[in-house]
Parts: structure tokens; C-alpha cells; sequence
């Protein structure tokens, strides 16, 4: 994310014809609440009309309280717990709530993947708690069964028994919520045991690094995301991410491109309220309508929520891959198989009534 926000920063400074002169500062909480809002208040008394955090939703939460103190604009690029929503008329933020993404996955998983016995395992975290409640009571309203909820310490070193327990008992599929490293350490554990169901996940896996990390126990796992697309051939994510890869030497991932769009919308908002205070930045924020994210299009609800609806992928290969690709791939394949079956009981029926075959073998 420091990344792409000074990508954007320096395209920026690049264009000669902003209103205003910038000084970029990062400020490193290193995850932690209490930091993150001793380090909001001095970029605020420093004279910032705004600020783009937390990264997390516990960064965000103690540091929504110092931002209505100061009356000032919190725009962040990746908290995403529900309750989040609503909480602050100076918080915003550029990435959607988790209660489309979970809603989305138990959706899929028991309309799409058909599974009637879920297991959740849940990091203790304000981001974990959100997305997996909402989960569970879209799989329940759905008819099927949440068989447990495995609630285990944020940063646990070992998860052995979370994995036994998993196994123990024999569901259909187990939904993860956690940050990247928890995740990886689930997944490859659930892989190590022979555990048969389908792992689900959330976007926390939507990043090149943790695949890899992952290795080859990632394979199949299905996840939710924005509706970004590296590979895409629109001409405004093709620029983005030509320009990252020459600038750091490998791929943008979801939440660069997140970060990349957090500063657009925060330099946008800012020339577009006039001189930069912070009541005339909160109108720039409130003027924000269809902006062109790479992420998708950006504006803002009453609540400070943009309106991006997310989709299942799945690893393959190393690839993350929309699900809905796949199962177009399945549906093609399937219809060359009956076209081909079909060729093969026309030519038997040639044959039994002694006329020459036309299949060609």
C-alpha cells in the first residue's frame, strides 16, 4: 500500500497542473491501535486536512475516535469490518464491507457449491468476528448448518489443535477468517491432515507473497474479492499496473491497487473542496461520484461506504482465478462432450442402417 500511494503521489507531482503543493508522510503503527492513534493525532496537529488509515480494522477503530475529536477526514483503503458502517461521518473508505464479502461466500458455498455442514475457524479479531458472523448467518438462512465455530488467539504460534478439530469433525467445508500469516498456516495444516472439504477463505489470501508462501497445499482453496483483475485489458488498469511493475518489479496486488485508488480519491477530494481545510475536504469526499478507480467505480453512501460487490476466485496454479471463468470453462467442456457424443450416435446409426460415417473416426 506505501507503495502505490507514492505511485500515485508521483504521478501526481507529474502532472504540473494540481491546485496544491504536497508533502507525502508515513506514519508505521505497525498494527497497532494505540499507535495508530497517537500517530493520527500528531499528522493531524501537524496540519494534515486528512488522513489514509488504518490498514486494519482495529487500526481504524482507535483511530476514528481522534479523527471526530479533530473533526478531520479518515479515508482508509482496507478496514473492512461491518461495524465500521456508519460509525463516523468523518470515516470513509475505499474498500467494501466485509458484510458483502461474507454474505457473497455463504452465498456461494451453499448455493453454488451445495454444502450442508460448515465449519468456521476464526481468529479472535475485530476483522475475523465481523466477516465470520456474517457468514454464518447467510449459510444459516440458506438451510444449512454451521457445525462449530473454532474461535482461536490472533497470532497463535500453534494451531495444531484448531486443524485437529477442523478434521475431527467431517464437514463439507470450512470457512477461515484471519490475516494472511493465520491463514497460511490453517490452510497448509488442513493439507498435511488429508482434510477432504472445501476450504473457503477471505481476501486476506489476495496477495502474490501469500500464495507463494503457501505453496502448493493453496491449490483449490476459494476465496472472495474486489472485482480486480490484473490481467485485465482496461486501459486504466493496464496503466496502473505497467507503472508498478516498472516502478518496484512485480505485480500489484489487491490491496496496492486499493492504496493506488486511496490517494487518488484523497488528492481528488482535495482540489475539488476548495482551500484545503478540513470542512471543505469533507465536502470534497462528499462530492466523489463514479470516480474511476482501478478498483471500480468510487463513491461514497451516507455511510462512508463505497458500493463494490465482490466475487469467488479460486487458486489454480498459482493463479487466483474468477470462479466464474471456471465454471464457463466446465460448461463449455461439457458441451463439446455432448456435441461429441451426439456426432458418435449419429454414426452408429449410419452404420446400422449401412450408410457411410461422417465423425471422421
Amino acid at each position: 500500500m506505501n507503495q502505490s500511494i507514492e505511485l500515485a503521489f508521483e504521478e501526481l507531482q507529474g502532472q504540473g497542473d494540481y491546485p496544491y503543493t504536497l508533502d507525502l508522510r508515513f506514519a508505521d503503527s505497525q498494527g497497532d491501535g494505540a499507535r495508530a492513534a497517537e500517530l493520527l493525532d500528531e499528522l493531524y496537529s501537524a496540519g494534515a486536512p486528512a488522513v489514509i488509515g488504518g490498514v486494519t480494522t482495529a487500526e481504524a477503530m482507535a483511530m476514528i475516535e481522534v479523527a471526530d475529536q479533530a473533526d478531520r477526514v479518515l479515508l482508509s483503503p482496507s478496514a473492512s469490518s461491518p461495524r465500521l458502517t456508519g460509525i463516523s461521518t468523518n470515516f470513509f473508505r475505499v474498500f467494501p464491507s466485509d458484510f458483502l464479502e461474507g454474505t457473497k461466500m455463504g452465498h456461494f458455498a451453499t448455493q453454488t457449491l451445495e454444502l450442508d455442514r460448515l465449519v468456521i475457524a476464526a481468529a479472535e479479531s475485530e476483522y475475523a468476528r465481523g466477516i465470520q458472523q456474517v457468514f454464518a448467518r447467510e449459510v444459516e438462512r440458506n438451510g444449512a448448518e454451521v457445525v462449530e465455530v473454532i474461535e482461536y488467539p490472533r497470532n497463535t504460534a500453534d494451531l495444531g489443535g484448531v486443524i485437529e478439530r477442523i478434521v475431527t469433525l467431517a464437514s463439507d467445508g470450512v470457512y477461515l477468517a484471519d490475516y494472511a500469516d493465520g491463514l497460511v498456516t490453517l490452510i497448509q495444516g488442513l493439507e498435511q491432515r488429508g482434510y477432504r472439504g472445501r476450504v473457503l477463505t477471505t481476501s486476506s489470501i489476495a496477495a502474490p507473497e501469500v500464495v507463494a508462501k503457501a505453496g502448493d497445499a493453496i491449490e483449490g482453496v476459494l476465496f472472495t474479492q474486489s472485482n480486480y483483475d490484473v490481467t485485465s485489458e482496461d486501459p486504466q488498469i493496464k496503466t496502473f499496473v505497467t507503472a508498478y511493475r516498472d516502478k518496484y518489479g512485480r505485480s500489484p496486488d489487491l490491496y496496492a491497487a486499493h492504496g493506488y485508488d486511496a490517494m487518488r480519491v484523497y488528492t481528488t477530494a482535495l482540489a475539488a473542496g476548495g482551500a484545503p481545510r478540513p470542512g471543505n475536504f469533507w465536502q470534497g469526499m462528499r462530492g466523489i461520484t463514479g470516480f474511476p478507480g482501478v478498483t471500480g467505480p468510487i463513491q461514497f453512501d451516507e455511510q462512508g461506504d463505497v458500493q463494490k460487490f465482490p466475487r469467488v476466485y479460486i487458486v489454480r496454479g498459482g493463479e487466483l482465478i474468477d470462479f466464474d471463468r471456471v465454471l464457463e470453462e466446465r460448461r463449455q467442456g461439457l458441451e463439446e462432450r455432448r456435441r461429441e457424443i451426439e456426432r458418435r450416435m449419429r454414426d452408429l446409426e449410419r452404420q446400422r442402417r449401412g450408410l457411410p460415417g461422417k465423425g471422421g473416426g
